[in-house]
């Protein structure tokens, strides 16, 4: 039996809006207002067609899940009621938490949108399963995938989002530990505890132009082995690896362009790495070859070398740059849905592979 994996992606999509919906998460304080006083303020006198077409939209895809988790898992009779309640009370927590933050407005219209996109998502979904499209996933999931590839479907279903927040290294992401550091050092400046963080002797330099290359080929590969791991046949492993590889250029190509603007967002395709492209088709091809097992071991040997490269690296002042845009600028309202994203695929997709291997153990 396949296990849905609408369910993770509904509960992932709900932290992400959960992040997105209370960031920056600073200068929390009571600001005089009761809890739900917003729901009988008067209309804004400020109102854009972005704001709520962003608020339908950024609910539809919850409500999709949210219903299609009911149909897989035999709760159809009430499924479209189930989302809708589901997504309603979750926009109208946010909103009230809102309150709280100075930097948020609480809005009863935003709630309202928010409840009427998670009920067109959940209709259209029930739509799609009346009309059988459902049931042809489902044959095609059979037909293509193990039985136990609900995990790996959602982490490759998640890495053109992971790619969509601008890596530093072109499908470079997981780059965290400079992050981290500075982040830990902030928390802990002014407390006898930053004196037990280890210090770097030198500052971090930027890779040699072969190490760059090896690390996009390694973006590119782990995805395909994950893909590999849970398809059955060899010859839709050869139809799934340029499938994967095509989706990751164009979310790229996305990325840059939404970033530097329409004129750039080929900018990243340098000799490099177009080299590093067309090494990892070969490579991709080579490896479709090996068992499901072994491409799971793979995966960790590779997310072990690429991490560990990537991490050397430091952010390059153009990604800086991207930063500053992605997280002061017009690009606030996916800084959650991405960059989160971004950040831990690696690390999910490590804890993933570790976790099947071990179940896969004891029946060898």
């Amino acid at each position: 039996m396949h296990k849905t994996a609408a369910t993770p992606l509904s509960l992932i999509y709900a932290l992400l809006v959960l992040y997105a919906s209370l960031y920056p998460f600073a200068d929390w304080r009571d600001q005089g207002m009761g809890l739900w006083t917003f729901l009988s303020a008067p209309l804004p006198k400020y109102w854009t067609a972005f704001d709520v077409w962003i608020n339908v939209i950024g609910y539809m895809p919850f409500g999709a899940l949210l219903c299609l988790s009911a149909l897989r898992t035999g709760n159809g009779r009430y499924a479209v009621w189930a989302a809708l309640v589901c997504a309603s009370v979750l926009s109208l927590c946010m909103e009230t938490l809102q309150g709280f933050l100075p930097s948020r407005v609480s809005s009863r219209e935003d709630w309202l949108l928010n409840t009427g996109g998670a009920w067109i998502g959940a209709v259209a979904a029930l739509t799609l399963e009346k009309w059988g499209a459902i049931d042809h996933w489902s044959r095609f999931r059979s037909r293509w995938f193990h039985a136990q590839s609900r995990g790996a479907l959602v982490l490759l279903a998640t890495w053109p989002v992971a790619l969509l927040f601008p890596p530093p290294i072109p499908f470079g992401p997981g780059q965290v530990f400079e992050r981290l550091e500075a982040e830990v050092a902030l928390q802990l400046s002014d407390t006898p505890f930053l004196d037990w963080m280890p210090v770097r002797d030198v500052e971090l330099q930027p890779l040699a132009q072969g190490t760059e290359l090896l690390c996009v080929v390694l973006g590119l590969l782990i995805p395909c082995l994950l893909g590999f791991s849970v398809i059955r046949s060899l010859p839709r492993r050869l139809v799934f690896a340029p499938l994967l590889i095509i989706a990751g250029v164009a979310t790229t190509v996305l990325s840059a362009g939404l970033s530097w603007g329409p004129g750039h967002a080929w900018a990243w395709l340098d000799l490099p790495t177009q080299v590093a492209l067309a090494a990892a088709c070969v490579i991709a091809f080579g490896l479709a070859l090996v068992p499901s097992r072994v491409s799971g071991a793979l995966i960790l040997l590779a997310l072990g070398v690429y991490l560990s490269l990537l991490n050397q690296a430091p952010a390059s002042p153009y990604f800086a740059q991207t930063l500053q845009s992605w997280e002061q600028g017009k690009f606030i309202r996916f800084n959650g849905l991405a960059q989160w994203v971004g950040w831990m695929w690696p690390y999910a997709t490590l804890a993933y592979v570790l976790s099947t291997l071990w179940r896969r153990a004891p029946q060898n």
